[in-house]
């Protein structure tokens, strides 16, 4: 009794914010359909244990493009194409960072090149290690005192945010700027503590840029436990690192981002899903964003088995080469201008392929408005918070014209544990989450093409 109860006041609670009952019976379809038949795991499987980590450039990731060409076509897609993107190719090459303290021997840390970095050209760099832990300390650190020294960004991720995107938002500065600070100042080169929310001792890559008019030096990034150690040692002694690595930028070359579509039964204007196809040369790539990628590909596929009629034409795009350069976001976006292609809506899925919380809305308030009113619909799958304001990175070009953007937001509390680490493995990604993700956003992107 208690049960049926409880389905009468839920299903009351979405008719009185004017939802009706064939959309809570569409949304129980598209779960049971995903839960049960989707394909996103065992797809995410073949992409990392069969193509592995794909670094925008790489042999790997070509061959990432044809496999998500195929897997479109597999989904039902009724048109399938690349689109052409120039992305820059960086390579990492051999690497490694060893201190020396005042016994006279050299201990090596693990440690990885951040992405974009110039290495040492094979050679080695040494100096003297000085640590700062906030941006401030470093600021007012006079010239003379970094010149041929090596910068220790020693910035900790903050563990009070509950949202941990704002704790990664809020450190990212140090990976990003540590380098071009570190020159602007004389120094040899810097190490960053990673953006990490574990307490463990594996490093985080991740994309950092060079100022223009500024030397390019090398920037490391070191784990959580060896920052810690790394501290205690500069408290009592002088302690000198050195550098040896072959990192560093090989011009652009031809590449592709992966689209595929279902045709619009009413007009042609478009509704997007995606992901990055890309990502760093560690670890398997399944989080960030194999997941994404695969659960995108999942709408397409959900919409065709069901025999959804899509109104508006439901568009999957496969980014290339978000990690290093958004280039095939940027190419997107400007396609879409030149040939004044109207687009009702966008969503990024680029968090992880955790259990979906909720969708965060980049637009208007109006729509803001009418999504939020739906919210209803979504609490019986866990989907709750319609209240952020952001979308994903490869949509800003669109955001930009006007288009309503969004982005996927699942729990965050695990994703910076394994973001951008030899972790990042098929073996962390739980499939009911994953599909739970898939679901939301066939779910999200059903209620766009019926009511806009």
């Amino acid at each position: 009794m208690k049960k049926i109860l409880g389905t009468s006041l839920l299903l009351f609670g979405m008719l009185s914010f004017g939802q009706s009952k064939e959309d809570s019976i569409q949304f129980r379809k598209i779960s049971t359909e995903i839960l049960n038949n989707g394909k996103g795991y065992t797809e995410l499987r073949e992409l990392t244990k069969n193509i592995g980590h794909r670094l925008s450039g790489s042999e790997a990731y070509e061959k990432s493009v044809k496999w998500a060409e195929q897997k479109l076509r597999d989904a039902g897609a009724d048109k399938v194409w690349l689109q052409e993107v120039m992305i820059p190719v960086w390579v990492r090459g051999k690497e490694s960072l060893h201190i020396q303290t005042s016994n006279g021997k050299w201990k090596s840390l693990k440690m990885l090149s951040l992405g974009n970095s110039e290495g040492t050209g094979g050679k080695d760099v040494s100096g003297e290690i000085i640590m700062v832990k906030s941006m401030e300390e470093y600021d007012q650190l006079p010239a003379e005192k970094v010149k041929d020294k090596i910068v220790f960004f020693n910035y900790a991720f903050s563990q009070s945010f509950i949202e941990t995107f704002k704790a990664y938002g809020d450190a990212a500065k140090y990976r990003t700027t540590a380098a071009s600070l570190t020159a602007k100042k004389g120094g040899k080169f810097a190490i960053v503590r990673s953006l990490s929310s574990a307490f463990d001792d594996v490093p985080h890559t991740g994309a950092m840029r060079y100022e223009d008019k500024v030397s390019r030096i090398p920037a490391v990034a070191i784990g959580s436990t060896t920052a810690d150690e790394l501290e205690a040692l500069l408290k009592n002694q002088k302690v000198t690192a050195k550098l040896n690595s072959n990192c560093g930028m090989k011009g652009e070359k031809l590449s592709h981002s992966v689209i595929g579509e279902i045709t619009g039964k009413k007009d042609q204007s478009v509704i997007v899903v995606g992901g990055h196809l890309d990502s760093w040369d560690v670890g398997e790539g399944a989080h960030d964003d194999g997941a994404g990628i695969v659960q995108s590909i999942e709408v397409l596929r959900t919409f065709k088995k069901l025999g959804i009629q899509n109104n508006h034409t439901i568009r999957v795009v496969c980014f290339a080469n978000e990690e290093n350069g958004v280039k095939g976001g940027i190419q997107y976006g400007k396609t879409v201008k030149e040939k004044n292609e109207k687009h009702l809506f966008a969503i990024e899925t680029d968090a992880g392929g955790f259990a979906p919380r909720g969708i965060a809305l980049d637009m208007d308030d109006v729509k803001r408005n009418q999504i939020k009113s739906w919210s209803n619909l979504f609490l019986p799958y866990g989907v709750y918070n319609f209240e952020e304001r952001f979308s994903g990175t490869d949509l800003y070009p669109l955001h930009d014209m006007g288009i309503p953007a969004a982005e996927l937001m699942p729990d965050s509390q695990r994703y910076f544990d394994i973001h951008h680490t030899v972790e990042d493995t098929f073996e962390k990604v739980n499939r009911r989450e994953l599909l739970l993700g898939a679901t939301a956003l066939t779910q999200i992107i059903y209620m766009i093409d019926k009511n806009w």
